[in-house]
């Protein structure tokens, strides 16, 4: 179809616009919103516990068999598992992007299924669980009682029987973990009085299998001629702790009964009594929702809230319910800061277009295809399955400038045949889509083939570039469409010439300042064909710059810091706590309390969760805690020192006297899925399998040393082996003589020391279990081993002491693996000015020096990622060039020419790393999504130009007036393009509060390159055309022929006139 019907049938190009934004409003009603792409690996964790286990016993009878039967399932990247001293057990398998979560699951359950077999009895009793869920928090509330009516077991207990089964059954909800212990019939045995009856754990284990059941009673008169059957009912398990005191333990011929209540005091106590909580101070108990990969956090997040929010409506009185942290919280900010920056700068786009039109109907026009542009843009969106998330929103703000270029090239070429007298809009239309539709054509297709072949690459950043990269490249070939149908239509039917209808000039203001401002800009046309002609005339200058940057470009690109994503200010602070090895769960808790108190004292600070038994970096032990700290919003603390790493400074500095506690304050990890924090995430690994001592001092070597590093604020692990411990030793040869086993005594002592669950009840519609231990204040310390006996084989007691032996050592509270191997987890902050890049190359500068042979080290979470994707800017900038070269080398027929366009890139490359390292910002993905974006929109500008400059060279025209008229032509498009865009980012520039570090990332990095792209645009690329023609016509010698364009055969003849003006000139001169 000819270009010209569309002006001709404007109803047509009116309904290709409008179907374009019809289904681009039916797909942004069906975008989910989301903060990034779905970018997060699928994890799958494997759980059960053995109570009163040893880390070490877990190591080698749980873990060890199960990573077997785990390692090297399908797609699997990596494996880490801990074992803690409270008998609890976790392995997390890693899987590789875009597996499905679903099959991952299923493949880690069959091998866990395998391995079944070779776990312990108590393990398989308790069960292991394999679930979906990702590393990083989805969100966190807390249930706490501000006026202290309520503890923490009926706050633990109200959220597992009314909150929790709710919340587990809202789609794309992984795993829920509530700090604190589930209802338990607690069996507190009394040694001494069961010593006297000659009993033992096991036999109370055996009373409860046999009188606390369930069984099948049958029927009366069933398959019989009765009229009526009658179903028989033996009342079941038993529900409270007097019912359980009636249990029968012996009953003598003479009627004496000994009951369960003789032997152990009874209570419906807590299954686990490793946390303590508070929120604001007060008994409170948090959990943590934990989503599941491929999941849209946003829509799982907004089943919570509402949910929640009516289950707020039937909280006991004394009761509430707080929410901690959700990742839309910051979502939401941070998606209202850039829609406001999209709005700002489409204002200031059409204001720049308007300064540069001076017609209202000429700038509406730009408007127009912008409208079109974006809003079709999310029809795409939808059928590609992406999302409106920060990466999507970015490219719709960066693409403003880009797709306003196309409408102002059809808007301006109009009203430049209006400038030489025509009066038909129509023929001014026709006419002026002649001679760019060519251009328009061949610069949009090379600009949406920088971003297509970018959107191939895989990881972490190949999804980012794919969302960003696609979106952008629709946009603009919807710009491109609109600015070949319904923009020069609109200029048929709406631009008029600036002449009343009689043939006068208009004198009213818009045609005074349209005056004015062609008469300033004529002036600066003739100063800037000066200065290309100063470049043309001195082509050894141009090489020179050119040389110079492309040497400055790859040392800017070398000494930037560098990450993945900028951290940002997400309104919370994670605070972990380490007290002194060996510190019980009260002292703790006591420690916390008073740390606590100091952090509600923080102007910055909202609320403060508190949580004793748990930390983010180590996991569950009596020495471990966390505070969460959730910050007051963001429009109450403006201001960097307001900010959330001011508020880190202020927790360091207000518990810097603290000396019984280690503490570490990190902020959430950017993206969801990668874990907890925001810290360098590393494993050290021992791959000799030696001594857990020599491994530990060699890792605290390895942080000395990446301590002493100036990129390092601090390197920290919580791993530790001096908790006190005492090894159990059993003599073997007097159990031999006594008539007993070893692993009788060994049972008899888990069972008074450790605890066992033994048996289940029901109570409020779920089951609990019934665990028998001895009363706690007859386990305080070594010495009661003397008060403890087990059964010998003649049926008399004796202690256990007598064939246990205990050594006081030391060892770990917890134990880790990565990928199989005994690892310590290490956490690494980069110091300030550094970057997560710099902090990254000490760890492994640090490693080569201080770690011995046999001994190493692997990341792990968005580190690893960082890791994976080093050299991934030198890849894309290649990608870029090669497209944009080949693309070009096609239009052309030439593998010379495009040389002209590609060289001009480098200084716009160079403008921007240069702008971001004025700014101390770092090479992101944020800045490399504009950088993309920057090579090609300068390049679609650069080829503009060479386009008419190579027009006008086949019309007759010399190389220097060719180049020298092109660039006259375009220098008021292309200034309104970089302007616009420059003035479109610059609220993005100067961003400050909700998502500033991101938001300055891009602004920067792309008007530093507009700037500094722009200027070498207009007086470099003329003479780099000239050298590149010139190269061409002696490999291809041009045929001239007649232009047909009115512009090109005016400025044809000038160029002739000009040129004979200066022969003569000269022959005046030599007489």
């Amino acid at each position: 179809m000819n270009l010209r019907t569309f002006i001709e049938r404007p109803i047509l190009s009116a309904v290709i616009s409008i179907s374009i934004v019809v289904v681009g409003i039916i797909g942004l009603f069906t975008l989910p919103v989301e903060q990034y792409p779905d970018i997060a690996p699928p994890t799958i964790q494997v759980s059960t516990s053995y109570f009163g286990a040893s880390a070490e016993t877990l190591q080698k009878s749980v873990i060890a068999p199960l990573e077997e039967a785990i390692n090297g399932v399908e797609n699997m990247t990596y494996m880490t598992s801990t074992a803690s001293n409270a008998g609890v057990v976790d392995i997390t398998v890693y899987f590789k992007q875009g597996t499905d979560p679903d099959m991952a699951a299923v493949n880690v359950q069959n091998r866990v299924s395998k391995a079944t077999g070779q776990l312990p009895a108590e393990v398989t009793q308790v069960g292991v669980t394999t679930s979906k869920r990702q590393t990083s928090i989805l969100q966190m509330f807390s249930l706490y009682s501000p006026d202290d009516s309520y503890d923490e077991k009926f706050l633990s207990n109200y959220i597992s029987i009314n909150l929790k089964p709710s919340i587990l059954r809202i789609q794309g909800v992984g795993d829920m973990m509530i700090m604190g212990g589930d209802y338990s019939m607690r069996i507190w045995m009394k040694p001494d009085v069961m010593a006297q009856y000659k009993l033992i754990p096991s036999d109370v284990a055996q009373v409860l299998s046999e009188q606390n059941i369930e069984s099948a009673t049958g029927s009366f008169g069933e398959n019989s001629d009765e009229t009526y059957q009658y179903t028989m009912k033996y009342k079941g398990r038993l529900i409270t702790p007097e019912e359980f005191g009636e249990i029968v333990i012996r009953s003598t011929d003479d009627g004496e009964v000994l009951k369960l209540k003789d032997i152990a005091d009874i209570e419906m106590g807590e299954e686990s009594y490793a946390f303590h909580g508070a929120m604001n101070g007060h008994p409170g108990i948090s959990c943590m929702i934990f989503q599941t990969a491929g999941s849209n956090a946003t829509e799982v997040n907004n089943h919570i809230d509402a949910f929640l929010e009516e289950a707020a409506k039937d909280l006991p009185k004394g009761v509430e319910l707080t929410k901690v942290m959700s990742s839309n919280d910051f979502l939401y900010a941070s998606i209202h800061e850039v829609v406001k920056t999209l709005f700002e700068a489409v204002f200031l786009v059409i204001l720049i277009v308007y300064v540069f039109l001076q017609d209202i109907r000429s700038t509406v026009i730009p408007l127009v295809g912008i409208i079109v542009s974006l809003i079709g843009t999310f029809a795409f969106m939808s059928l590609a399955g992406f999302s409106i998330n920060l990466i999507t929103l970015f490219a719709l703000v960066l693409v403003i400038g880009t797709v306003v270029d196309d409408a102002i090239v059809v808007v301006e070429a109009v009203q430049a045949r209006f400038d030489v007298g025509y009066r038909s809009s129509y023929m001014a239309s026709i006419d002026a889509m002649k001679g760019i539709s060519n251009a328009v054509i061949s610069s949009s297709l090379v600009f949406m083939a920088v971003f297509i072949p970018v959107s191939f690459m895989s990881g972490t950043s190949g999804t980012f570039y794919t969302q960003f990269g696609l979106t952008m490249a629709v946009a603009v070939g919807i710009s491109a469409v609109n600015a070949l149908t319904l923009s020069p239509a609109l200029c048929a039917l709406f631009l008029k010439p600036y002449i009343n209808e009689d043939g006068t000039e208009k004198n009213n203001f818009a045609a005074r300042f349209r005056k004015a401002f062609n008469a300033a800009f004529d002036a600066m046309i003739e100063r800037y064909k000066k200065g290309v002609l100063f470049f043309i005339k001195r082509k050894w200058m141009v090489w020179t710059l050119l040389a110079a940057s492309v040497v400055l470009l790859a040392f800017l690109m070398n000494t930037t810091k560098t990450s993945l994503v900028p951290d940002e200010d997400q309104g919370v602070v994670f605070v972990n706590v380490s007290t002194a090895a060996g510190s019980s769960l009260k002292t703790t808790n006591d420690v916390m309390m008073r740390i606590e108190k100091r952090m509600m004292d923080i102007p910055q600070v909202l609320h403060v969760q508190r949580v004793a038994g748990y930390g983010l970096l180590a996991g569950q032990g009596n020495s471990f805690g966390m505070l969460i700290l959730k910050l007051k919003p963001w429009d109450e603390r403006k201001g960097k020192e307001n900010d959330v790493q001011a508020v880190i400074g202020q927790v360091y500095g207000r518990t810097a006297d603290i000396k019984d506690a280690s503490i570490f304050a990190i902020s959430p990890g950017m993206i969801p899925g990668y874990g907890m924090g925001n810290a360098l995430e590393l494993h050290m690994q021992d791959k000799l399998g030696g001594d857990i001592g020599t491994f530990f001092n060699t890792t605290q070597q390895y942080l000395g040393a990446l301590n002493q590093r100036p990129e390092i604020a601090m390197a920290y692990s919580t791993f530790d082996i001096r908790y006190p411990q005492w090894t159990v030793e059993v003599d073997a040869s007097k159990c031999k003589r006594a008539g007993i086993t070893p692993d009788a005594v060994l049972s008899t002592l888990s069972g008074y020391y450790g605890g066992q669950y033994v048996s289940n009840f029901n109570r409020f519609s779920k089951v609990y279990k019934v665990m028998i231990q001895a009363d706690p204040k007859y386990r305080v310390d070594e010495a009661s081993l003397n008060n403890i006996f087990v059964r010998m084989s003649n049926g008399e007691m004796a202690p256990l002491s007598q064939f246990v032996h205990l050594t006081r050592s030391y060892g770990a509270e917890s134990l880790s693996r990565f990928n199989m191997f005994n690892s310590i987890a290490v956490n690494a902050m980069p110091a300030e000015g550094y970057s997560t890049g710099d902090a990254i190359r000490a760890v492994q500068e640090t490693a080569v020096q201080a770690l011995p042979k046999g001994f190493g080290y692997d990341f792990g979470g968005i580190t690893r990622e960082e890791t994976d994707q080093g050299g991934t800017t030198i890849i894309i900038f290649g990608i870029c060039f090669l497209m944009i070269y080949l693309i070009l080398s096609a239009l052309y027929e030439s593998f010379l020419i495009p040389f002209a366009v590609l060289l001009s890139v480098p200084f716009g490359l160079m403008g921007s790393f240069l702008f971001a390292k004025m700014m101390g910002l770092e090479n992101n993905i944020y800045l490399q999504t504009g950088l993309i974006m920057l090579i090609g929109l300068l390049a679609k500008t650069a080829i503009l130009l060479t386009e008419y400059a190579t027009e006008r060279r086949k019309a007759g025209m010399s190389l220097t007036s060719a180049a020298l008229s092109a660039a006259k032509a375009r220098l008021r498009p292309i200034l309104m393009t970089a302007l616009t865009m420059i003035f479109g980012l610059f609220p993005l520039m100067v961003a400050s509060g909700v998502g500033a570090n991101g938001n300055s990332s891009l602004g920067t990095g792309t008007v530093g390159g507009m700037v500094i792209g722009t200027l070498a645009l207009l007086f470099i690329v003329p003479s780099l055309f000239i050298v590149f023609q010139y190269l061409q016509e002696k490999v291809r010698p041009i045929q001239f022929q007649p232009a047909s364009d009115w512009q090109i055969q005016e400025e044809y003849a000038e160029a002739v006139e000009e040129r004979q003006h200066h022969i003569e000139s000269k022959k005046e001169e030599k007489k």
